[in-house]
């Protein structure tokens, strides 16, 4: 081919891209931006719809920093602006320049109307987005939930693909992956074990969360580091128009918020706290040892905003959690997250937004004994800091782009035991590792044609595995081949990978559309846990010389509808995954305190694929959703099962969840939750045999016995009472498994005490019908 015809070539491909990426080609285009605003609060709105009233194909939607910016012709245009919960709002503009255009939206909070939900005009069925649920913070409010916390993670697990990690567990699963598969994120910060009192609640108080977003297929390119889904949490910035403070009163844990302006509004700051005090009633008891015990949680969401000019607004966020247990001087335990970040989002011009994120997270646990000749104390941690640098740019109505940059510096320091005077226990410490990860992304979201949305992107990760320490080589049998001691700075081990990323929507009618979508993610920090409930002790591993990084690769395809005017949602999804290097572990391994746990591991493939259902009623005074799961998740390994297939720890076959809120009238809500599943798969005694004198449990397939399947009801209410304009005051009321089911927490086998040669299996159930009662105040 002549260099003469690849310059014609090239030249007739710039000329179609141009043309694609602009419908008004040839034509003066300006750029309208600006942030969306809550009237009442001035909070920015994330994911704002904002559509040319003439031409709604036409429009863009704000940013995760509610900042949003249109090219359009020039000349007279009406918007329409719609979020959910919020009037919708028309604005006219007239173009003969770059305009900076920033509106407030009223919400239904402030109008006399029973009905507040006010949809988004078919956003669900024009994005090109899919396996993406937005959660909308005012439904957890409503949901009933144990002991009447509301909770972030217990809401997501009501949504297809997501499934419960166990009863009063706050631990999920997302399309058949593990529970360490999610990454979870509060205003871009890690958590690690998002959960309290072992799972019961979560460490997400409700009071303090803005926005939820959860991807469980089609993950955007700028996520990176776990298979399974994103679960991206932002905190509220602060009321900037005045001061407020809004809480509540419950039988286990009280909740405190405060929030107001800044520099006379040109910032806001938020603070809010929750602790439990199950400890103040062991205060009562005769026996001095559990009078002298704790059993508490305690969390802090602080953040704070100022704008320095429209261009440049700083954020400074933080949360700190701890769980802390302890049975008078001989035992305690404690665990507990704490991140902070500083961002600065930057508006370089009209069509290009900056943001640059400071990131820090810590979690760690400790566990002391000391009784008599056992006097020991066990300590862990995950220390990491990470720098963001993300671009957006608003290339058209049509075309948007986004790029960007993440290093990540992980630390882990594994449990280290440290043995007291005359104690029977040794010490034992071991190294810490070290990681670098260093990405980079580049998506662009397009519209070719009316009907047609694509999102396509590469991640490109670089992960580097770090001395100093003693880092072993293993065979196949677990046993030690070498031993080599890296140095500060030396690489052991590092892995390079391309994540492609691509989802597509082609919009069939005004009201229906179907989609399609590609990912590969990487994964380069595991949990070793024999559990289907994430525990603080489990130990996280890096990927290592040994440890190869998990890789998945998922496909999927759905098709949406929207009906009545948009009220109704109805969605189904089914996928196909492939995973790599799946973690599993030998039969009796130690993964606690070994210097050689990597030997203790097993490597094989997993595939999970389902169909996902979701019918949802979003306005009006009965509303909810219902949606079922149909899901397989199975592994493979060669030293299991003999090689053969087996379904995973997490493998449900049915997931079933109905969630119903009814606007009764102005002062009452009511709302019930019904859930039902198939039990987990779980490893069962085929058989048993004495060997002197005891008896041990023979074991055959892994997995391969089933858990009762689990069902339950639960039920709220909520009368709200203004007292004053300014005073806000609800009672919430709650029944937990309200027709008292025993689900199985727990299947053990026993010998019948009359006949030792029949073995009786038995259950334990957590909980049965518990009731709730909180009081919750506003002003």
């Amino acid at each position: 081919m002549s260099v003469e015809l690849l310059g014609k070539l090239h030249f007739f491909l710039s000329v179609v891209l141009i043309g694609l990426s602009s419908s008004t080609w040839g034509q003066p285009t300006y750029t309208i931006s600006g942030y969306i605003r809550d009237a009442h609060t001035g909070e920015t709105l994330v994911g704002t719809s904002l559509r040319l009233k003439a031409e709604p194909a036409i429009g863009t939607h704000t940013n995760h920093y509610g900042f949003y910016s249109l090219t359009l012709v020039g000349g007279p245009h009406v918007l329409v602006v719609s979020h959910v919960g919020y009037e919708s709002h028309e604005t006219t503009v007239s173009l003969s320049e770059d305009k900076r255009v920033d509106i407030d939206l009223s919400s239904g909070e402030l109008l006399d109307e029973v009905v507040v939900s006010q949809p988004a005009i078919n956003e669900q069925v024009r994005s090109p987005q899919m396996g993406v649920a937005r959660v909308d913070v005012n439904e957890i409010k409503h949901v009933p939930v144990l002991m009447g916390e509301k909770d972030v993670l217990k809401t997501i697990q009501l949504l297809p693909g997501v499934l419960a990690g166990g009863e009063g567990s706050s631990n999920f699963f997302v399309r058949g992956g593990a529970g360490d598969q999610n990454l979870i994120l509060l205003d871009e910060a890690m958590v690690y074990n998002a959960s309290h009192l072992f799972g019961f609640f979560s460490t997400f108080n409700s009071d303090a969360v803005k926005d939820v977003n959860l991807y469980k297929g089609g993950m955007p390119a700028q996520y990176g580091g776990r298979l399974a889904s994103v679960l991206d949490i932002s905190m509220l910035d602060g009321n900037k128009r005045r001061v407020g403070m809004e809480g509540g009163i419950g039988l286990i844990a009280s909740r405190l918020k405060m929030d107001g302006p800044i520099a006379g509004g040109r910032g806001s700051f938020m603070l809010s706290g929750r602790r439990t005090y199950a400890d103040l009633f062991l205060k009562f008891a005769d026996d001095e040892s559990i009078n002298n015990s704790r059993l508490y949680f305690y969390d802090l969401n602080a953040k704070a905003n100022y704008r320095i000019n429209d261009r440049n607004t700083l954020f400074i966020s933080g949360y700190f959690g701890r769980d802390v247990m302890g049975y008078a001087s001989l035992f305690g335990f404690g665990w507990g997250n704490a991140t902070a970040t500083l961002r600065w989002n930057h508006v370089l011009n009209s069509r290009l937004f900056s943001n640059t994120s400071f990131i820090y997270s810590n979690f760690n646990y400790h566990v002391n004994i000391d009784n008599n000749d056992l006097n020991f104390a066990i300590a862990s941690r995950i220390l990491n800091y990470n720098v963001k640098q993300d671009f957006q740019f608003f290339q058209s109505d049509r075309s948007t782009w986004r790029f960007g940059v993440n290093l990540l510096r992980q630390e882990i320091s594994p449990a280290n035991i440290d043995a007291g005077a005359n104690s029977s226990v040794n010490s034992l410490r071991l190294d810490s590792r070290k990681g670098m990860e260093l990405a980079g992304y580049l998506s662009h979201e397009w519209k070719p044609t009316d009907r047609l949305s694509v999102v396509y992107g590469l991640r490109a990760n670089n992960f580097l595995l770090l001395g100093p320490g003693m880092f072993y080589g293993y065979d196949a049998d677990g046993d030690v081949l070498d031993g080599r001691r890296y140095e500060r700075g030396d690489v052991v081990q590092y892995y390079f990978n391309l994540e492609p990323r691509l989802s597509m929507s082609y919009q069939l009618h005004r009201n229906n559309s179907v989609k399609l979508s590609y990912n590969r993610n990487v994964q380069h920090l595991h949990q070793l846990t024999n559990s289907t409930s994430s525990l603080p002790t489990d130990a996280w591993v890096m990927s290592s010389n040994n440890i190869k990084p998990q890789m998945a690769d998922q496909a999927a395809i759905g098709y949406y509808q929207n009906f009545s005017d948009d009220r109704y949602e109805f969605s189904v999804e089914s996928y196909y995954k492939r995973m790599q290097n799946q973690i599993d572990y030998r039969n009796t391994a130690d993964l606690q305190a070994n210097e050689h746990i990597e030997a203790e591991l097993l490597y094989g493939i997993g595939r999970a694929y389902g169909a996902e259902l979701l019918l949802k009623k979003r306005e009006g005074q009965l509303n909810g959703w219902l949606s079922y799961t149909l899901s397989r998740s199975e592994r493979r390994f060669d030293d299991i099962n003999q090689g053969n297939w087996f379904a995973a720890r997490q493998d449900r076959t049915h997931d079933v969840s109905a969630v119903a809120m009814y606007q009764l009238s102005p002062a009452w809500n009511i709302s019930a939750t019904f859930v039902y599943s198939t039990g987990n798969a779980v490893t069962f005694p085929s058989g048993k045999y004495s060997v002197d004198g005891r008896t041990l449990w023979y074991y055959t397939e892994r997995n391969g016995y089933r858990m009762p399947d689990y069902h339950r009801l639960d039920l709220g209410a909520t009368w709200e009472s203004n007292v004053s304009k300014r005073f806000k005051s609800s009672w919430t009321f709650g029944i937990y498994n309200a027709y008292n089911r025993k689900n199985a927490y727990i299947i053990d086998f026993r010998e019948n005490e009359h006949n030792p040669n029949i073995t009786e299996a038995y259950r334990i159930a957590l909980f049965g019908i518990i009731p709730s009662v909180t009081w919750n105040f506003k002003f």
